[in-house]
């Protein structure tokens, strides 16, 4: 009978512990088990634009977008050029990638003191926001026509 007793308290303690460790801790990054946010690659990965529109309930994670394949010291020029390049193969996903880096190339400019809460509203950091909602509205030949129109500037 005490053996019963100990074997079903034994098997009890290890399904709790097993309960225990499936719960997700106070810290959790929503990052894979092993996977350190902010080194190396991410999931979900993808090749199609998504997340781009605020207020998008189909959209619950941000996928990580393909690389633009160009140095990280590229101009915002040079990757608005490779988001025009993607957009024509179809790789919405890289063109997306390619517009926000452009976008954060566009906004890494000197700010005065005083000014840091004005936003930052010129007419190429314009266009490439515009470019960006036309992708999220799936409209890629919209998107190029604002592009070429960005490369004019």
């Amino acid at each position: 009978m005490f053996v019963a007793k100990f074997a079903g308290g034994a098997l009890l303690a290890m399904a709790a512990a097993s309960a225990l460790a499936q719960v997700p801790s106070m810290t959790d990054t929503g990052a894979r088990p092993g996977h350190i946010p902010g080194v190396g690659e991410s999931l979900p990965r993808s090749d199609k634009a998504g997340s781009i529109l605020e207020g998008n309930p189909r959209v619950t994670i941000a996928n990580t977008l393909p690389d633009p394949g160009i140095s990280d010291n590229a101009l915002p020029v040079d990757y608005l050029r490779a988001a025009r390049a993607s957009l024509l193969l179809g790789h919405t996903g890289r063109a997306q990638q390619s517009l926000e880096m452009a976008e954060t190339g566009a906004l890494n400019t000197t700010v005065l003191r005083g000014t840091e809460n004005v936003p930052t509203n010129g007419p190429l950091i314009e266009r490439i926001r515009t470019a960006l909602q036309t992708l999220g509205h799936g409209d890629s030949a919209e998107t190029v026509r604002v592009i070429d129109s960005a490369l004019a500037l």
